[in-house]
């Protein structure tokens, strides 16, 4: 017992020291020096080049779509102009151009037969098994009406709908236009830009359209030229709908100078995992318009429209040199340094005034609203 706690005791009271072996080896010096190699492309040519590790990125941004849709086209012998065709009328991010609709005129509140086929009856029991479904025009009285070629009576809105009609499609679409206005802001670097480029003046951006190589930031974009670049069929898309995504994505850098952030635009179709189902294939909405007759009785025109929705969506972030790069090796780093960092004494905290005062500022120095933050700006 006495050697082991002697042995500790001599043990830990030791020094202990690196010895260097030079191993004169081309073999192991060059993997050696491979291996370093390796270590450094890493850094520079991945974290730093591809990765940009030193620079400080901003993904919460904020953007604000508005859009206005031209033109005119034919539906049923009818000339239909943007108010009988976009939904909703706002000019939101998000809005539909109809391109077919079933219209059932005078329904008034009462009972009738229900118009789908699978509601086909011969007696009154077989009408029992469709109470509370949700699949017919209206409540399910469970009364089979012979004299309707054995359908199974509803109440609600009559005379029912029949969607299964066959009717013509506006292919007048693909001449229509969109003017997308798009503007984002970056709230971390406090920076405001749009889609509307600085060098186009606004005759040149009345009569542009967009097209990615000739005239990329033309914010007009022609809805056949829209639909090509994603490769969708129009005749089968104005007969059954479809989602369009318009993505506009930013990524700036502002280490650059800032009229390089300009968007870029990308288009695809959002419901393609649909296409090829048979149960609600395609996009359409219900809407009525009501109207009263001369004795108070309230009745409507039911619409069923088929459409194509378009949906504008914003991505992209904004990044910016970092300080370990601002602090260090950029020309003026002694007085960046300065601001940034700031020594406070005891007696300091207890005289400052409350944290709802702001700090005065002197000459040659700006304050941002968003951080609080100070800059400095330094002549070359």
């Amino acid at each position: 017992m006495t050697s082991m706690a002697w042995g500790f005791v001599t043990g830990f009271f030791t020094y202990e020291t690196t010895k260097s072996v030079v191993v004169k080896s081309w073999s192991v010096g060059i993997i050696n020096r491979i291996v370093q190699l390796l270590i450094i492309a890493y850094f520079v040519g991945w974290v730093f080049l591809h990765e940009k590790a030193y620079q400080v990125i901003d993904t919460g941004i904020e953007s604000s779509v508005m859009t206005k849709v031209k033109g005119f086209g034919r539906l049923d012998n009818h000339v239909m102009d943007v108010a009988d065709y976009v939904y909703p009328p706002q000019g939101s991010g998000i809005f539909c151009i109809m391109t077919r609709i079933i219209v059932t005129e005078d329904q008034f509140q009462g009972r009738c037969a229900e118009s789908q086929p699978n509601f086909n009856c011969s007696t009154n029991e077989d009408c029992h098994v469709h109470k509370n479904t949700l699949l017919s025009n209206g409540v399910i009285t469970g009364i089979c009406r012979n004299e309707s070629g054995g359908r199974c009576e509803i109440e609600g809105w009559c005379p029912a709908e029949n969607d299964h009609v066959t009717n013509s499609t506006t292919l007048d679409v693909k001449d229509f236009t969109i003017l997308i206005k798009n503007s984002i802001r970056f709230p971390l670097f406090n920076v405001t830009r749009g889609n509307f480029p600085s060098s186009m003046t606004s005759e040149m951006i009345r009569n542009c359209v967009y097209h990615p190589e000739r005239d990329p930031f033309c914010p007009i974009f022609r809805v056949g030229d829209v639909l090509n670049y994603t490769g969708q069929d129009l005749t089968s898309l104005t007969k059954t709908g479809g989602e369009i995504g318009i993505n506009i994505e930013w990524k700036c850098n502002f280490d650059k100078d800032i009229e390089l952030c300009v968007p870029k635009y990308s288009f695809t179709r959002l419901d393609a995992p649909f296409i090829k189902n048979k149960v609600s294939k395609g996009y359409n909405f219900r809407f009525a318009k009501y109207y009263k007759t001369e004795n108070g009785t309230e009745f409507r025109t039911l619409h069923k429209a088929f459409a194509i929705r378009f949906d504008v969506m914003v991505t992209g972030n904004g990044t910016v040199i970092c300080d370990i790069i601002l602090l260090n090796f950029l020309k003026g780093a002694k007085q960046y340094k300065a601001k940034k960092f700031e020594e406070v004494s005891e007696a300091q905290i207890k005289t400052s005034p409350s944290s709802d005062s702001k700090p005065s500022l002197k000459e040659g120095m700006k304050s941002s609203c968003d951080s609080g933050a100070i800059s400095l700006s330094i002549s070359d």
